[in-house]
């Protein structure tokens, strides 16, 4: 398990997310797909709460939060500061809890999360749409749902479909997970759908090249220094 990191250097985040902004926007008008650059948004599950307006002051706009309790907590000191979405594994028992508070869902991979939807719809964000986890890759106990089952599962949803989402396995380089987020461009052009939540410190670059409109973004965006890798952070 990664360790919190509990003192950021606001420079160094300002100078990392005019580098990884700069490398995404290169990828993306480079890739002839069409697609604009992705937006950067800040992993912050590993980041002390009380850092987090060195992210806003560094520039940072869009933040995810991987844990429900962690989001209310972070989200009751510094909502105004920033775009909130959840990215982590999405709970039906904790879909009431993150619903008012986030205006993307990137995880949705359950019918039970569908219903826990529909249950939280009157008091959910006016803004709130969300994505589908797709498991492209089928590696077992993967998260996310089989891409067969994707069709079913958008015309369950009580709220707006924006895209899709998916983690490649892990791997040392990044250009490994090219044909995992080419899959996944591919079901969203299928269907009509904008968004695509693809790519970390690990592989960002390429899932730009491959269409991402949101890269998550943790350790790269904290530490001086840290290469860049043509695999996810």
């Amino acid at each position: 398990m990664a360790e919190v990191i509990g003192t950021l250097d606001g420079a160094t985040v300002a100078a990392n997310l005019r580098r990884i902004e700069g490398e995404v926007a290169r990828a993306a008008a480079g890739s002839g797909h069409g697609r604009a650059a992705p937006r950067v948004l800040a992993a912050v599950k590993y980041l002390a709460g009380t850092e987090l307006p060195k992210l806003a002051e560094a520039g940072v706009t869009l933040v995810g939060e991987n844990r429900a309790q962690q989001l209310a907590e972070r989200h009751a000191g510094y909502g105004p500061l920033f775009e909130w979405h959840f990215i982590g594994q999405l709970q039906s028992r904790k879909v009431a809890m993150i619903a008012p508070l986030v205006t993307l869902i990137h995880s949705v991979a359950s019918r039970s999360a569908i219903a826990a939807l529909e249950r939280a719809r009157a008091s959910a964000h006016s803004d709130l749409r969300i994505l589908i986890e797709v498991n492209v890759s089928g590696e077992p106990g993967k998260a996310g749902i089989d891409p067969g089952e994707l069709d079913d599962l958008i015309a369950l949803s009580p709220l707006p479909v924006a895209g899709l989402m998916t983690m490649p396995p892990l791997a040392a380089d990044g250009e490994a997970s090219r044909p995992y987020f080419a899959a996944l461009r591919r079901l969203a052009d299928e269907r009509g759908l904008a968004e695509l939540s693809m790519g970390t410190s690990q592989d960002y670059v390429v899932a730009a090249e491959e269409g991402a409109t949101i890269v998550r973004i943790g350790t790269s965006l904290y530490i001086a220094g840290r290469p860049t890798r043509r695999a996810s952070g």
